[in-house]
């Protein structure tokens, strides 16, 4: 009996043990045994709809089957969700290097390794790092001069976005309005009683679900300079580099306020010092905390923005006041919202008729990267056939609908953890929009 034969024998006697199903799984993969490989990490899911290692392995099941374009998708949710889960960069970086994309390749490589930097890829790293015209050399042994970071150097941009250019989501706009917009509109009101405009909000929320539209709208109200900060842009492989980007940062902020900070993946900068085994990362944590402060220079008028997919993993002294003290909820688009970004994904493609509505009405829960893997995997199949008859296969009502059938919204299984953490670990209400959103009571203790 092989080993692969004896995995399965006992997934079939012990068939909720995720471990061993993992197991199968794995060496399904190894034997390019891709459909049972799919099977069994979904499996996996069903009894724990929080494992990324799975997630991760029905995206190389899904590349096994030559489905590269859906494999990037499933790949960008997983790092949206757990951003501290390294592999996924590292199996981002090596598709998007498969489709030529070169420079965000390199940007999740780097990203990987500063999470991890036992996942080094030297067929990798060769193509995408050192082949750069400028070399970064990402060993230790050589600590290269330190430069200005990328998001420092980079240009504000001055939104044109508003409220009105996002569809839907009408109370999580009137909480903005009334905990962000109104103050820093109004200054003066709100230092007669005290109180600086400006500070810190966390929007939290499944994956894909517009927090960073939403960001960009939001400076784009209060005609404010917006600069969108990704983990890559501080993060630093380099001893105490990651503080000195996110410090330039601030300076840069604060040198041309009113002005809008948006951090994504926030919990990859403010994670729980008590979940921390590297002393590297609480110095990173107190150096958030002393800007968000303004230790280091005055943040009136300056907003700080941040996204998460895990609040609960977010360290509890950014909670205090005049930090991130403001908690939003950014739920799954509605239908108004789906039925925007689904005739925005439409526009400039070969459709036929397309019934908005219908498929707006059929996509509950997507996210907008749940709606963007629906017209691949949509695409894709129209252009088989069309290399097939040699001539053009358009979009059709019914050919999205076929997909949307096949795929199931990524927010379920963001919801089956979340819920847990509103029920059982939401002393300070923190959580209660989401309890809301399912229709659950908080329990009495």
């Amino acid at each position: 009996m092989s080993d692969i034969d004896a995995l399965r024998r006992a997934a079939q006697q012990s068939p909720d043990n995720v471990p061993l199903l993992l197991l199968l799984a794995e060496a399904c993969i190894n034997a390019s045994n891709a459909n049972e490989a799919r099977e069994t990490f979904e499996r996996a899911l069903a009894i724990d709809g929080n494992l990324p290692e799975a997630m991760l392995g029905i995206a190389r099941a899904i590349l096994l089957l030559e489905k590269r374009s859906e494999a990037i998708v499933r790949s960008e949710v997983i790092v949206e969700r757990f951003p501290g889960f390294a592999p996924a960069r590292l199996f981002l970086a090596q598709l998007l290097h498969a489709e030529g994309r070169e420079a965000e390749a390199r940007k999740k490589y780097e990203e990987a390794l500063v999470l991890d930097s036992g996942l080094r890829d030297p067929d990798l790293e060769e193509e995408i790092v050192n082949k750069k015209s400028e070399p970064t050399k990402l060993t230790a042994d050589s600590r290269p001069a330190q430069e200005t970071s990328a998001a420092a150097d980079g240009t504000f941009e001055e939104p044109t976005l508003t409220f009105q250019g996002v569809g839907g989501m009408d109370s999580v706009k009137e909480e903005i309005r009334m905990k962000i917009l109104y103050p820093m509109k109004n200054p003066e009101l709100f230092r007669a009683y005290g109180k600086k405009p400006g500070g810190g909000v966390l929007l939290y929320g499944p994956p894909g679900c517009g927090k960073t539209m939403l960001s960009r709208a939001t400076a784009g109200e209060i005609h404010a300079r917006f600069l969108s900060i990704g983990i890559h842009e501080i993060l630093d492989l380099y001893l105490g580099n990651s503080e000195k980007n996110l410090h330039q940062i601030f300076e840069q902020a604060r040198a041309n306020t009113p002005a809008v900070l948006f951090f994504d993946e926030v919990d990859a900068l403010a994670a729980d010092r008590n979940d921390m085994k590297r002393s590297a990362g609480r110095t990173l944590i107190n150096q958030f905390l002393a800007e968000l402060d303004g230790t280091n220079g005055s943040n009136e008028g300056l907003l700080v923005l941040g996204a998460t997919n895990a609040p609960w993993h977010i360290d509890p002294a950014f909670r205090r006041p005049g930090r991130f003290d403001r908690i939003l909820f950014v739920p799954p688009p509605d239908e108004t919202a789906r039925k925007s970004i689904i005739a925005l994904m439409a526009e400039g493609k070969p459709t036929n008729s397309l019934d908005i509505a219908s498929i707006a009405k059929k996509t509950k829960d997507f996210s907008g990267a749940d709606l963007k893997l629906v017209f691949d995997v949509t695409i894709e199949r129209c252009l088989a056939r069309a290399l097939k008859e040699n001539k053009m296969q358009p979009i059709t009502t019914d050919e999205l609908l076929k997909s949307v059938k096949a795929i199931q919204p990524s927010t379920k299984a963001w919801f089956e953890s979340a819920r847990n953490y509103a029920m059982y670990s939401n002393q300070s209400g923190f959580y209660n929009d989401i309890l809301t959103f399912l229709g659950i009571n908080k329990p009495s203790n």
